[in-house]
């Protein structure tokens, strides 16, 4: 089976068709295709440094006749000529761009294998025990997968008669599916672009790659979409378990435009301007987010706690991305519910730009984690 994304994980090769070619140049061009905004970023290698030359952002909504902020199902044209109109108004000058995938084309799981399987034999059996979990026949998707290495045991645990009688621990694979029939929208809306593609990549593996640092212990990244909060557990920046949470910034948008009987736009404005906080005049405000808060945050403690009870593991950081991490007093609300510490996103910390752009790009830089990474793998 061709694999179209030119291996998702950096050291795995399911196909020797080349279709993608790889990166060349000093410069490089990320462009985060959300359901409500376009986000493009260009970054280039200068005497052993990456620098930022540009960034952008569109709203979708104008594209779709509908407000800005909500969740957009675009055809490729009208995609297209919201990318060409970011590029131009941003300045992009480099043609070649990484192009990220969203995660709602794709399913993300482990699979578990007897020990004795060796790696070798991995590829054969990967398709016939994917069918288990993906719901559409196997040729409608393409496949990646990764073995999971072992974590290496301690002196103690080495030496552990107890430990050493127990039976060999079974392998994990985490394996990626992606509908071919999004690869190939996704191929025409760069075609009518008028750009050519390094590389697609799934988004969660570029926002990883921008938001981490050098983290060995269990992460949990909180991706605040539009439309989804994604959930990635990450150690030794490898994603142990990944979960989706069917609402986002624009649910909360949405229920503030209800409750307060005002356009959506305004409830938006509202929403961005207030937060947590809430606004003095419509107390309400901060209940509404509030709840929606909750909610995220409460799928999200079932999903460490079914972590916790299969490996035994708890989370030492969170990292929160995503345009719903910028929303004020959502920083505070999640250091009280997981008890362990939490920063916001800051992508643009990984490439150098201006000293007095530094507060803006900080202050927006949850948004742009994903074209940041896009571009960090492009230059690689």
């Amino acid at each position: 089976m061709d694999n179209p994304f030119k291996n998702i994980f950096s050291n795995l090769k399911l196909s020797n068709v080349k279709i993608f070619e790889s990166a060349t140049g000093d410069s490089a061009v990320g462009i985060d295709i959300g359901s409500s905004s376009i986000k493009v970023v260009e970054i280039k290698r200068k005497k052993g440094k990456v620098v930022l030359e540009t960034y952008g952002m569109i709203s979708l909504g104008p594209y779709a006749d509908i407000e800005i902020g909500r969740v957009t199902n675009l055809p490729a044209d009208k995609i297209a000529s919201a990318i060409k109109e970011v590029v131009k108004q941003s300045g992009v000058a480099t043609k070649s761009a990484a192009v990220s995938l969203p995660v709602q084309s794709s399913l993300i799981f482990t699979v578990e294998l007897p020990p004795q399987i060796k790696e070798g034999e991995i590829p054969s059996i990967i398709p016939t025990e994917a069918r288990k979990y993906i719901p559409v026949p196997i040729t409608e998707v393409s496949l990646d997968w990764f073995l999971i290495p072992r974590k290496e045991a301690s002196f103690e645990e080495a030496n552990n008669p107890d430990l050493q009688s127990l039976p060999p621990q079974k392998k994990e694979v985490l394996v990626v599916a992606i509908q071919n029939d999004a690869i190939s929208k996704y191929r025409e809306i760069v075609k009518q672009s008028d750009l050519s593609v390094g590389f697609f990549e799934i988004e969660i593996f570029s926002s990883m790659r921008s938001n981490l640092e050098h983290e060995l212990s269990l992460v949990l990244v909180i991706d605040f979409g539009a439309s989804r909060t994604k959930l990635s557990l990450i150690e030794f920046g490898i994603v142990k378990s990944f979960h989706t949470i069917p609402r986002g910034g624009a649910d909360i948008t949405e229920a503030i435009s209800k409750s307060l009987s005002i356009p959506f736009n305004k409830a938006e404005e509202k929403k961005k301007e207030f937060g947590l906080y809430g606004d003095p005049s419509e107390k309400n405000i901060a209940d509404i987010i509030k709840v929606h808060i909750d909610y995220i945050f409460s799928e999200t403690n079932n999903v460490l706690l079914g972590y916790e009870k299969k490996y035994n593991q708890t989370i030492s950081k969170v990292i929160l991305t995503g345009g719903g991490a910028m929303l004020k007093g959502v920083k505070e609300v999640a250091t009280n519910n997981f008890k362990a510490e939490v920063e916001v996103g800051n992508p643009f910390s990984k490439v150098g730009a201006p000293e007095f752009l530094n507060k803006v790009l900080e202050a927006i830089g949850p948004e742009f984690a994903i074209a940041v990474g896009l571009a960090l793998r492009k230059l690689q």
